[in-house]
C-alpha cells in the first residue's frame, strides 16, 4: 500500500505543481480590453483624438501600389498605441502656430494587411501600378531591396506615416515624392532633390523628432516612436 500511494503521489503532485505554476502566472498577467471596434485599450483610434488632422487610408481604398483595398482594413481609421497617438497630439500642436497640420496616412498595420502585401509582390504579374508607385524599381526585387517584408513595424502599432500640409487649404508640402512610392527619391537625406523639397523633409522630420519619434532612412514619411510598447510584438486586429 505505501508504495501504492508513493507511486500515485509521485505521478500527481508534479501535475498539481505545474497547474499552480499555470495559475500563478495567468493571475499575475496584466489583462487586456478590448474596445467596441475590437481593438485593445492600449491603443487609440487617433481620427477621435486628433479631429482636427486630415486623413487618407489609402489601404482602405484601391487607391495604393496593391490596387485594391487592403485586407484587415475595414475602415478608413488611423489605430496607435496610446503612447504614440499622444505623441502625434504634440505633432499637430507644434504645427497649428504656424498654419500647418499633419496629414496622416497609415498608422497600426494588422499582419493579414502584410500579408497581403506579400501575397501581391510575388505575383509579378500584376503591375498595374508600377507607372505610378515604383516605375524604377523590379517587381520582382521587392523583397530583395527592402520594400517589402514578412513583417512590419506599423503592426507594433506605434508606426505611422504621415506629411504636412497648410491647415486652410489641406495642401500637402512638397516632398518631392506621393506618399509610398518606391524609389530612391523617397530616401529622406536623397541629395538630388530641389532645396525646397529638402527643407520640407527636414521640417517634417525635425517636428516629429522633437516629439519622439525617429525615421526611416528608405521613407521620408515613415517614424517609428523611440519608445515604443511593445518592440517585439506584432498584432493582427482587424481596423474597424
Amino acid at each position: 500500500m505505501d508504495c501504492a500511494i508513493t507511486n500515485y503521489s509521485e505521478k500527481v503532485m508534479p501535475s498539481l505543481l505545474h497547474l499552480c505554476c499555470l495559475c500563478l502566472i495567468l493571475t499575475t498577467l496584466t489583462p487586456i480590453t478590448l474596445m467596441a471596434g475590437g481593438h485593445p485599450d492600449t491603443f487609440t483610434v487617433v481620427n477621435e483624438l486628433l479631429p482636427n488632422a486630415v486623413y487618407d487610408v489609402r489601404y482602405y481604398t484601391g487607391n495604393n501600389f496593391v490596387g485594391e483595398r487592403i485586407t484587415g482594413y475595414e475602415a478608413p481609421l488611423v489605430i496607435l498605441t496610446n503612447q504614440a497617438a499622444k505623441a502625434l497630439v504634440n505633432v499637430q500642436a507644434d504645427l497649428t502656430p504656424f498654419g500647418l497640420g499633419l496629414k496622416i496616412f497609415d498608422g497600426y498595420r494588422p499582419q493579414r494587411a502584410v500579408d497581403h502585401f506579400a501575397r501581391w509582390a510575388k505575383d509579378t504579374s500584376d503591375t498595374r501600378t508600377k507607372a505610378e508607385d515604383y516605375p524604377d524599381v523590379d517587381k520582382a526585387n521587392l523583397f530583395r531591396d527592402g520594400y517589402i517584408a514578412a513583417k512590419s513595424g506599423h503592426s507594433r502599432g506605434s508606426t505611422v506615416d504621415v506629411t504636412i500640409v497648410d491647415s486652410k487649404t489641406g495642401s500637402e508640402l512638397d516632398m518631392g515624392t506621393p506618399f509610398d512610392f518606391f524609389g530612391l527619391p523617397s530616401w529622406p537625406d536623397n541629395p538630388n532633390m530641389s532645396a525646397k523639397v529638402r527643407t520640407n523633409r527636414a521640417s517634417l522630420r525635425s517636428v516629429m523628432e522633437r516629439n519622439g519619434f525617429k525615421p526611416l532612412k528608405e521613407e521620408w514619411w515613415h517614424f517609428t516612436l523611440k519608445n515604443e510598447p511593445y518592440p517585439n510584438e506584432y498584432f493582427d486586429f482587424p481596423i474597424r
